[in-house]
Order: C-alpha cells, then sequence, then structure tokens
C-alpha cells in the first residue's frame, strides 16, 4: 500500500458538494493529488469541518481549495457530489442542475478512486457489494477474509473510509467497495472485477422513482463487465431471481447465492455453507440467521473468484467477530441479553432480526420508511412488548395496535432501555433487542450514535445489577 502521486490530477480542476463523511476526504484526497479544488455545504456545520481541515493540510495542498458557493460549473473536471444530495428525483439540487447544463459529469468518489487507480498504473482489482440489506456484513467479512488470506485490501465507499480516502494498492491488491444506489447512479468508467447484489426490497422509492428504478440503479453494479469477471447474485427475493435470469445471459459469469435455497449455486443449510452438496464453511454465532448465510455464502463466492483457498476462506468465517449494531451482543444480564440492531434501518432489516429470536421485547422508532412496519405482522407473536422511540412512534403504534401488540410510547432510549429491562425481568423474556427500522435522523446524526446510545445504557444498567448484587 502507498499513497497516491502528488501530481496524479494536477492542473485538473474539481467542484465538491457536500462536505459530510464522503465529501470532506474527496476535498482533502483531490487536493493531495494536485487538484484544484471548489468546495461547498449548504450548512455551516459542513463548511466549518473544511476550515478546520484545511487548518492542519500541508499549506501547499490547502491553497489549492477554496471554500465557496457554486454558482457554474464552466471549466471543471467533474462535480462530486455527496450521496444524499439529489442529481435527479425527488428534485435537482441548483448545483447538480448547473453541471447538466455544461455537461460537467457528477461522479461519486468511488470513480474516481478508480479512476485515481489506474492512472497510478496499478492493476488491483474491485469487489462491488449492494443489496437493500446485508451489504455492510458481506464487504466487511469479504474484506476480512482477503486480509486472512495475506492480500494487500482496502475496505469502504458507503461503509468505514469513504472511497478516495483509501490507499493506493498494488496489483495483487483489492478493493472491497460498498456501494449504495446513490452512487451507482453516478459511475462512468469504473467496472468491478467481482459484483453482487444480494437482494431487493423497497427502499428510496422517492430518490428513484419507485422500484423498478431502485432495482435498475442497484443492477448498475454490474456495469461493463466482462468474462473475466464475476456477478453474484442472490435469489432469496422475486425482484434479484429475475435479474439473475438476465445476468445468466451476460458476458460475465453468473453465480448465485441464497440463504437456503439449495438450488443456488453457494447457500445456507445446517448453520453453514454449501457448494453442490459439500459443506464449505460453518458459521458461527456473529452470523445468525438465514439472511447471513446468504452473506457468507456471497463473500465465499467472491473470495473464490478472488484466488482465496476454501481452507482460509473458512477459517476467516470461523473468525470473523460480526459487525459493529447488527445484531450484536453488547450485555447479558440476569438472563436478559441486549442486543444492538441499530444498522436495521428499515423494515426489512428489522425482519432478518426478529426472525433470529423466539421471544423478545423490541425497542424501535425513528424516521418511518415507506410502508412502516406493517411487513413485520409476520413476526409480531414472538414480541413479547415493544417500546417505541422517535418522530414516527404513534405511527408504529397504530400499527401494532391493529394487530394486538403490546406497546409502549417511550420516545427516547433513555425511557426505552431500563424499562425494557424491567419488563424483561417480570416477564423472565430472554432478549431485548434494538432494530428500530427507522432511520434515526429525529434524535441522532446516525444509526451508529444510536447505537452506542443503546450499548452505554445496556452497560450502565447491567453495571448497576452488578454493584447491587455484589459482585
Amino acid at each position: 500500500m502507498s499513497t497516491f502521486s502528488p501530481t496524479l490530477f494536477a492542473v485538473k480542476r474539481f467542484a465538491v458538494l457536500g462536505l459530510g463523511r464522503n465529501g470532506l476526504p474527496t476535498v482533502q484526497a483531490l487536493a493531495a493529488c494536485g487538484a484544484q479544488v471548489q468546495a461547498w455545504d449548504d450548512g455551516e456545520a459542513g463548511r466549518h469541518g473544511l476550515a478546520e481541515a484545511l487548518a492542519h493540510m500541508p499549506p501547499e495542498q490547502a491553497a489549492r481549495v477554496t471554500c465557496a458557493p457554486l454558482e457554474t460549473l464552466e471549466g471543471f473536471e467533474a462535480l462530486v457530489l455527496s450521496p444524499g444530495i439529489p442529481h435527479h428525483l425527488p428534485r435537482v439540487h441548483p448545483v447538480a442542475a448547473l453541471a447538466i447544463a455544461a455537461g460537467v459529469p457528477i461522479l461519486s468518489d468511488a470513480e474516481l478512486l478508480y479512476r485515481a487507480v489506474r492512472a497510478s498504473g496499478s492493476k488491483a482489482r474491485f469487489a462491488g457489494i449492494t443489496g437493500t440489506n446485508g451489504k455492510s456484513t458481506t464487504t466487511t467479512l469479504l474484506a476480512h477474509i482477503l486480509e486472512q488470506a495475506g492480500l494487500p485490501v482496502a475496505a469502504g465507499g458507503n461503509l468505514g473510509p469513504a472511497a478516495l480516502a483509501l490507499p493506493l494498492l498494488p496489483d495483487d491488491g483489492v478493493y472491497v467497495l460498498e456501494m449504495s444506489s446513490y452512487m451507482l447512479e453516478r459511475l462512468d468508467t469504473l467496472r468491478f472485477d467481482a459484483a453482487c447484489l444480494l437482494n431487493l426490497t423497497p427502499d428510496h422509492l422517492d430518490r428513484h422513482a419507485g422500484m423498478a428504478g431502485y432495482a435498475r440503479a442497484k443492477q448498475r453494479v454490474f456495469t461493463g463487465q466482462t468474462a473475466q469477471d464475476v456477478a453474484v447474485i442472490g435469489i432469496d427475493d422475486p425482484d434479484c431471481t429475475g435479474i439473475a435470469a438476465q445476468l445468466a445471459k451476460g458476458e460475465a459469469s453468473c453465480v448465485t447465492v441464497s440463504g437456503a435455497n439449495p438450488a443456488a449455486d453457494y447457500y445456507g443449510k445446517d448453520g453453514a455453507i454449501w457448494h453442490n452438496q459439500t459443506k464449505l464453511a460453518a458459521l458461527g454465532p456473529t452470523l445468525p440467521g438465514t439472511h447471513n448465510a446468504q452473506n457468507a455464502a456471497a463473500a465465499l463466492a467472491m473470495a473464490r473468484f478472488l484466488g482465496v483457498a476454501d481452507s482460509i476462506t473458512a477459517q476467516a468465517i470461523a473468525s470473523f467477530t460480526g459487525l459493529p449494531h447488527r445484531q450484536k451482543l453488547v450485555e447479558t444480564c440476569n438472563g436478559v441479553a441486549f442486543i444492538d440492531d441499530s444498522k436495521a434501518t428499515n423494515a426489512d432489516a428489522s425482519s432478518r432480526a426478529l426472525g433470529c429470536y423466539d421471544r423478545l421485547i423490541w425497542i424501535a422508532g425513528g424516521m418511518a420508511k415507506e410502508g412502516g412496519i406493517e411487513t413485520l405482522a409476520p413476526y409480531f407473536g414472538r414480541i413479547e412488548h415493544a417500546f417505541l422511540i422517535g418522530r414516527d412512534a404513534a405511527e408504529l403504534a397504530a400499527t401494532l395496535t391493529q394487530h394486538n401488540v403490546p406497546h409502549t410510547l417511550a420516545g427516547t432510549l433513555e425511557n426505552a432501555v431500563p424499562q425494557a429491562y424491567n419488563l424483561a425481568q417480570q416477564t423472565q423474556t430472554p432478549v431485548i433487542l434494538l432494530s428500530p427500522a427507522c432511520a434515526s435522523f429525529d434524535q441522532y446524526a446516525g444509526f451508529e450514535a444510536r447505537g452506542q446510545h443503546f450499548q452505554a445504557l445496556a452497560h450502565a444498567i447491567c453495571a448497576q445489577q452488578m454493584s447491587r448484587t455484589g459482585q
């Protein structure tokens, strides 16, 4: 691993709009590679963050960055638009409109990473992973497998470091990128050697004009693939099953994966991953449920394509510690397990957690997605009681009332977690599950902050219990 040349993007001008987790590292990386950058954020906090970053950058790099409103895009190489800023639907951001009018391409930082790697002469391979759910687990697991195999690897994108913050890898290196639908819309030349679409359920429909547009955006992970590449596709939902039939007719080798369907090339069964009725890798407690079996099957299939021996993959899967805020066991206190699944920001994600426990107390709520939690009705019989938080708690409560699920409008985690623990003790319910089925931005900066708060409350409760019992 090494850094990119300080002259890689010399004499080129880039515009960057949005100075959050993706935008700010993009500004820093472009300036470090010699580019002139004009950056802006509609929010004062973003601009303040840039000012702080510039104060800590080498002076010659900071001098290449201008913080000013983007009033024209003429003469720019590209506009790098943070993923959350729309360039089409539900309404075009004015700066995106300027770029479109000027014929300036709107790109993601993943596209710029690919260009930088190739311009540097590296033949490092790219693995792209997308899907409505499971992409973070699969990305992290594949990176872990490659690391255990001794390959140079850098993981990021929609998860972890921004793509353009990743280092330059040698020819035998692999970039493992989690790709959101927003990022996939803004690719141009990037081609994934190994591309994966895990699943599709309704999400971000306002951004993509409905399910068909969302599916098209996700399918872009396979764009440009050749006969030397692999396309990995889940077949556990009807939309992906249809896409798999299309991919089977394409140039790239099509490999299917499933959490439990033996018709797939790689599938889960009896707590393991199988291929052609041969057991390849056992799944440990950090990968519960059929959804995680599908994630592991996808990671295994891609690792095989990238040249990793099955024995190394099996050992890596066994040593995988899991993903923060994704069904993470936080504490066990007096027979009650606290499970942090804060990353479940939609109903489909929560269904995967709810399906893993026979009896539980559920903490949910926040900013509900389209459709709310009605699709979770098949799991309501497992819920002893629900504690609801956040902006749309009343909306969730209405659904639970229709299905006769006992619930409490707790409002905040400070209220919900202690109440949940007390009730778990009274009813001998073994699990308290935070799996919100909602976005977190009404009360938190992101799902990570929500999960960390839950963990802190769980730790405090258990510490208090231990002090009472003198343990």
